[in-house]
């Protein structure tokens, strides 16, 4: 049976009447009197029994007008998810996050992505960059948000935001009470650099900023990730220069100044996806990432500074 001989058979079974149903059906008596005589021969049991006035259900028939509404609202149902789907408006959206991405910027845009399409289920992973991109290459994630992203055959890389560097530093520690802290004064302070990782991160970034103003770096300790940075700094293990996201992290002990160097100024955070990705519901999600990167270079008037 399909669709077709489902409604066919709903409309003279509610009907009574072959020649009432072929009217609301918009079809002419005869081919619906064939299409159900079909129907018949392909159940192999009659379904109606004629009768002057009409037609009356068979036991055959009774059984079959039990299930036929259900079929049809769930053919229906099946239909309209479909187009949903084709839409964007339903399904799974698999996404690659990062250490310090996490603590602001990043639950921002799934928030107001979320708000925009209820009814798809966002799956969150934590990985590393090169997870990352392994995991966009086999299809196992849609998109994902990192830094520094190398150049790649097939990803693409979308900026969101640049973000302002800041210094995390102990309270305790005399250069907890100057406003701003240059590279230069972090010359003999150990510090505690983010993330111990093959692939180019923020620790190559900042390494490369001593070099280039000629200042001596004192490493104390390298971590995988910015909480473990930020817990050590809390305890006077030593410093870190990190982002402006790692502010939130509001842990004891800990106070935020901004950095002041010649290279090392904002690091951009960016969404990186599939090139050439037809899927809607990732095609949405961009929109979003697009729109919050917009409204980002528009702000001129960031939040202050976490000062402690």
């Amino acid at each position: 049976m399909d669709l077709r001989d489902m409604r066919h058979f709903l409309a003279v079974a509610q009907e009574g009447h072959i020649g009432r149903a072929a009217a609301r059906l918009h079809l002419s008596q005869p081919p619906l009197t064939r299409h159900i005589q079909a129907l018949e021969k392909k159940l192999g049991v009659p379904l109606f029994v004629r009768t002057p006035k009409g037609v009356t259900l068979t036991e055959a028939g009774r059984t079959l007008l039990e299930d036929a509404p259900n079929l049809l609202a769930l053919a229906e149902q099946a239909a309209q998810r479909t187009r949903q789907a084709g839409q964007g408006l339903i399904g799974q959206l698999d996404v690659g996050l990062f250490g310090s991405g996490i603590l602001d910027v990043i639950p921002r845009i799934l928030a107001r992505f979320h708000q925009a399409r209820p009814e798809i289920k966002i799956v969150l992973h934590n990985l590393t960059k090169d997870a990352q991109l392994q995991a966009l290459r086999e299809r196992r994630i849609d998109a994902g948000f990192n830094r520094l992203v190398p150049e790649e055959a097939g990803i693409r890389v979308d900026a969101v935001l640049r973000e302002a560097m800041v210094v995390a530093i102990p309270a305790a520690h005399p250069l907890a009470a100057r406003p701003v802290i240059r590279l230069r004064d972090l010359e003999e302070v150990p510090l505690i650099t983010y993330p111990n990782l093959p692939m180019r991160g923020l620790a190559q970034e900042v390494a490369d900023a001593f070099r280039f103003e000629g200042v001596q770096q004192k490493v104390e300790q390298d971590v995988e990730d910015v909480v473990t940075a930020m817990a050590l700094v809390s305890t006077g293990f030593g410093a870190a220069i990190t982002t402006q996201s790692a502010t939130n992290l509001r842990l004891p002990g800990v106070v935020f100044r901004p950095l002041r160097s010649a290279r090392l100024k904002k690091l951009e955070l960016s969404c990186l996806y599939r090139s050439g990705d037809t899927s809607p519901v990732l095609k949405a999600f961009l929109d979003v990432v697009h729109e919050f990167a917009r409204d980002a270079r528009a702000c001129t008037n960031p939040a202050p500074l976490i000062q402690s």
